[in-house]
């Protein structure tokens, strides 16, 4: 068709990446009705032969189109639109909540946000980094705004290598490569490791950015049951053996999205196990700054002697998220990989903030800022643990996290996360369900609450509110089983 000889991507000026760019072409002519419902789209090798780019980002486009129901595929057939343009308006008019997009929740104005795990933006340090952005400017002039190597800037490498000391993880400057936030971290590790059918071992539940990476490389994901201390180790060697990964991903330390923290005694069998059958391992350091009282909360890398660990540590989740930095300490064996994907990805990332970055750790602030949002998430830590304890149903399962902002629950059967969600939003609460955690979307009992963009007063009003209505829940399935039980049919 004509029409997608006339679409153009920026792949120069534009900071989206292409296969956002393309999915919001295609979703513009689906709704201008330009594509109508049984429209066939190109295959993937033939649009990405006429755009000029690589497969994965055709599929991630058109994976994205499919989840929001704007396009299906027919196995050995292609992709086709789903809606015409008036059926879709109607679809969305439908919805009485907020729709739940590849894990972004749509929030009302004045919604309580259990669902963010990003912390809210009073507590950024602005005036601090406005004082050091201004100073490399005065500095560095022009030369500010110039490309960096693909590795990083060398002075904040340095800085990094200071910083992970006191982690007691010894690296080199060499190994160590700044990414764009940990999502890119985790997106060149893919490019450059994984290959179409390649396994991937994740935790079950976990992040579901890490999820559509991997599935975008066209890997197969195995997960592994989450216990109380970390990965079961039985089911990681026995899936090790049965499918031979080329990396396994984890986030020891307040997992997302349980809270879970790995005791040290896992934490070491999980090495020897990587040991034994030679296994990469992606250590995701989502938020181990934010600890309130957990003794074993070291990196897997500290203790890493072989040197099977891709660290990942991303300073914008508890910085300024919009800035996206953060490194991987890489090992040896596959830098190369690593730094060519880098390199294709975006080039080098933002010189400007790399020396700000370099300047906040070198004069100790970053330090300083972690102790001021410690204090901050102790106190909605603390009234989060209070409230539950005042409000949550007993029949609600939850174990306390030792840091971080995410607290993990589960309902009674057959009570459904998704349900609840649909009606906490009605009365402006929203939290983030189980499903879209999990590989497949059966569990559906869990789900999370997250204390980071939630203020303290906020806290105490919106888990009364929930629990309210778990509590009601709970009273209307108890009523439905007492009428059930109370008749035998007779045959």
């Amino acid at each position: 068709m004509k029409i997608f000889d006339e679409i153009k991507l920026d792949k120069d000026g534009s900071s989206e990446h292409l296969y956002i760019q393309l999915y919001k072409v295609l979703k513009a002519l689906i709704m201008e009705g330009k594509l109508k419902k049984g429209d066939r789209l190109p295959p993937i090798r033939k649009l990405s032969e006429l755009l000029k780019v690589n497969n994965v980002t055709i599929v991630t486009s058109y994976r994205m189109l499919e989840e929001e129901k704007l396009v299906y595929k027919k196995v050995g057939s292609g992709t086709y639109v789903a809606l015409n343009f008036q059926n879709h308006e109607n679809f969305f008019q439908e919805q009485k909540t907020p729709l739940i997009d590849q894990g972004h929740i749509q929030l009302e104005e004045n919604a309580i946000n259990f669902a963010s795990a990003t912390p809210s933006t009073d507590l950024f340090p602005v005036d601090d980094f406005k004082k050091v952005l201004n100073e490399v400017l005065d500095r560095d002039k022009g030369s500010a705004f110039g490309y960096q190597e693909s590795q990083g800037y060398y002075p904040l490498r340095v800085a990094i290598k200071e910083y992970v000391a006191t982690y007691k993880i010894v690296t080199e400057i060499s190994n160590i490569q700044i990414i764009s936030g940990a999502q890119q971290g985790i997106d060149i590790i893919a490019k450059g490791l994984l290959n179409h059918g390649d396994y991937v071992m994740i935790e079950g539940p976990s992040y579901r950015g890490a999820m559509a990476v991997f599935e975008s490389r066209g890997a197969k994901i195995i997960d592994i049951p989450l216990e109380k201390d970390g990965l079961s180790l039985q089911d990681l060697e026995k899936k090790i053996i049965a499918y031979q990964p080329k990396f396994l991903y984890i986030m020891p330390n307040f997992q997302n999205p349980t809270g879970i923290s790995y005791s040290l005694e896992k934490k070491k069998k999980i090495l020897k196990i990587a040991e034994k059958y030679n296994l990469l391992i992606v250590e995701d350091d989502y938020l181990s700054d934010l600890n309130f009282c957990n003794d074993e909360n070291i990196t897997l890398k500290s203790l890493d002697h072989k040197d099977l660990v891709i660290y990942i540590k991303s300073f914008s989740k508890i910085f300024m998220p919009g800035l996206r930095l953060g490194f991987l300490i890489v090992p040896k064996l596959i830098y190369k990989e690593v730094l060519l994907a880098k390199h294709t990805t975006d080039i080098s990332t933002s010189g400007l903030l790399q020396r700000a970055l370099e300047l906040y750790l070198k004069r100790g602030i970053w330090q300083q800022h972690i102790k001021y949002m410690s204090t901050q998430y102790m106190e909605r830590f603390e009234v989060m643990v209070e409230s539950l304890e005042k409000y949550m149903p007993q029949e609600v399962q939850y174990s306390l996290p030792t840091g971080g902002v995410n607290f993990w629950f589960k309902l009674p059967e057959p009570l459904s996360s998704k349900e609840l969600y649909e009606i906490a939003v009605k009365q402006q609460i929203v939290f983030a369900p189980g499903h879209l955690f999990f590989l497949s979307s059966k569990e559906g009992s869990y789900f999370r609450l997250s204390t980071a963009a939630v203020t303290v007063s906020e806290i105490e009003y919106g888990i009364k509110k929930l629990s309210g209505l778990i509590n009601e829940l709970i009273r209307k399935q108890n009523h439905h089983s007492d009428q059930t039980n109370g008749y035998t049919p007779i045959l």
